[in-house]
């Protein structure tokens, strides 16, 4: 690993070089941050023998929900970085008065609040490198995956003060065994908080500080390989109104058949303000579609060292393997005009496992608007507490609308033609 040869040689891009024999396989990595790259070199030795065994090692993360009835459903997130995979595993944020703040209206700044007495517990399974190797698969229809790592290479940008996630700060602060922290503002013999973060030469907080803590240390982790209920995928939205059309118009739920699920993960955006964006190569691009830019098939693609095809190809026979399997879309940071973080991702898990797994008649959903997001639910309720329709379906929120909707599904279609059309020979 040597960040500054990326000036000397690679024009002050970042690289990551592979040499490949028959008996050796060596990483050289240029990038800005060591930590993210030695992982992800790690990450690309795991996709280059599962592209020559034909499998796959998913960059996902999953976890086990136990509803308060004790009935158990597991999901796996996908997407690209910011897409909220490491969320996914932790619990959601309560206001001090114990209630859930769903979202705030950007435009009229009034809070959007919900009750829920009761959450489900949480085992996590995996945090980034989920493992899907032939040889674990039951033949249950079920997609089972496995943790890729011993450790866990945890973000932590989005921890800004104490008490945000207490399991995991109780086992960073008072670990039992000695830790590796990347980015984060630590002083010898002291103890170490992960919401202080360096700061960059800008002097804004560094957006990729990490803990590297063995997996041992997370608290219910489950071991075992896990059969998977629901594939979601999340996407970051910017905020939607009648003034600034953008692509944000995701609502909080959308289930999805299996040929759009492949699709997404074929084109994998990285969506509104991505912490890993970095250095815009893609400027051009960036403004043709509103912002967006592809991560790439699988959203492992940047770490891929074969073929797109062949990663198309062993995607699309994994999702025809798991036809019990529901595929799921939710975004996260806003829907239409309001901002909503993770807390849309966390109740559509929290719903989703007191569904069964998502199980849903057909006079339960409804085509939405934009046909890359298959269909909405017609309802939403927990601890009988409906969710507004808003939120399921943006477009009749007041300070979006039809058409600020339309323009907003135009942006993403386009994005969707024209990522393919892009695809290099190699």
């Amino acid at each position: 690993m040597a960040p500054p040869f990326r000036h000397s040689h690679f024009d002050g891009k970042q690289v990551v070089v592979h040499d490949r024999s028959e008996t050796l396989h060596e990483i050289f990595a240029y990038n800005l941050y060591p930590g993210p790259s030695a992982k992800k070199g790690v990450f690309s030795v795991l996709l280059d023998i599962g592209e020559q065994e034909g499998w796959i090692t998913a960059h996902a993360s999953s976890v086990r929900v136990t509803t308060p009835y004790d009935n158990e459903t597991v999901v796996m997130h996908e997407g690209a970085s910011g897409g909220g995979k490491s969320e996914m595993c932790q619990d959601l944020r309560r206001e001090d008065d114990g209630r859930i703040l769903l979202g705030t209206n950007v435009v009229t700044d009034e809070p959007y609040l919900i009750t829920l007495s009761e959450t489900s517990d949480l085992s996590p399974v995996t945090d980034d490198m989920t493992l899907c190797h032939r040889d674990i698969q039951d033949g249950s229809g079920r997609l089972v995956v496995a943790d890729a790592e011993d450790g866990w290479f945890v973000r932590v940008d989005g921890m800004k003060t104490y008490g945000e996630d207490p399991h995991f700060e109780r086992a960073v602060i008072h670990p039992d065994t000695p830790l590796v922290f990347f980015n984060i503002d630590g002083v010898p013999d002291a103890t170490v908080l992960p919401w202080e973060h360096t700061l960059d030469s800008n002097g804004k907080p560094c957006p990729n500080p990490r803990v590297v803590i063995p997996r041992r240390m997370i608290e219910d982790v489950i071991d075992e390989p896990q059969p998977v209920d629901v594939r979601t995928f999340g996407v970051r939205m910017p905020a939607c109104t009648r003034d600034n059309p953008t692509y944000g118009v995701m609502g909080m739920t959308h289930f999805v058949p299996p040929a759009i699920a492949w699709l997404w993960r074929l084109i994998a955006p990285r969506g509104d303000k991505n912490p890993s964006i970095g250095e815009a190569a893609d400027a051009v691009k960036t403004l043709e579609h509103g912002g967006m830019v592809s991560e790439g098939v699988g959203s492992y693609w940047p770490f891929a060292t074969g073929t797109q095809v062949a990663a198309a190809n062993l995607l699309l026979q994994q999702i025809v393997a798991s036809d019990r399997t529901r595929y799921v879309l939710t975004p996260n940071q806003h829907i239409g005009a309001y901002k909503v973080g993770f807390s849309g991702e966390w109740l559509t898990r929290e719903w989703l496992a007191r569904k069964g797994g998502g199980r849903m008649r057909a006079d339960q959903l409804a085509p939405a608007r934009c046909a890359l997001f298959g269909y909405a639910p017609t309802d939403v309720s927990l601890d009988g507490q409906p969710v507004r329709r808003t939120l399921l379906r943006p477009e009749t929120q007041s300070q979006v609308g039809i058409e600020a909707y339309d323009a907003g599904c135009a942006i993403l279609t386009g994005f969707f033609k024209a990522e393919p059309a892009q695809v290099p020979e190699r």
